[in-house]
């Protein structure tokens, strides 16, 4: 388990010094996983199923950034793990895409991918 922490901590910090990604998604981003781990919630988790919600809303939108919005290169040039494990993850960020309104993630994000 910790050595699970340690690369995905490594991976949040590469990812987050490539320059390729805008520093305003760096921010957004960074922003959304301390909300994520912090134990403040918008919604508290004691209440049924919407405490939950807040959590797995930005859960999504995170994992719709890394796996829909960045370039599959960008990504994994900073992966630690196997290619069967991003294969999972992406297409776990790909059912949890449901969650991400479209007019959000156009506001949000201001990376533009590669045209080739």
């Amino acid at each position: 388990m910790m050595k699970f922490l340690k690369d995905l901590k490594n991976f949040l910090v590469h990812t987050a010094n490539d320059e390729r990604i805008p520093s305003r998604d760096k921010k957004i981003l960074m922003a959304l996983i301390a909300l994520m781990i912090s134990p403040f919630d918008i919604i508290p988790d004691w209440i049924p199923f919407f405490g939950i919600l807040d959590d797995v809303i930005i859960l999504s939108i995170i994992l719709d950034y890394f796996f829909d919005v960045l370039d599959d290169n960008i990504l994994l040039s900073h992966f630690p793990w196997d290619m069967k494990a991003f294969v999972r993850l992406r297409a776990c960020a790909r059912c949890m895409k449901l969650f991400v309104p479209q007019y959000l993630k156009k506001k949000l994000w201001k990376y533009v991918g590669s045209p080739y």
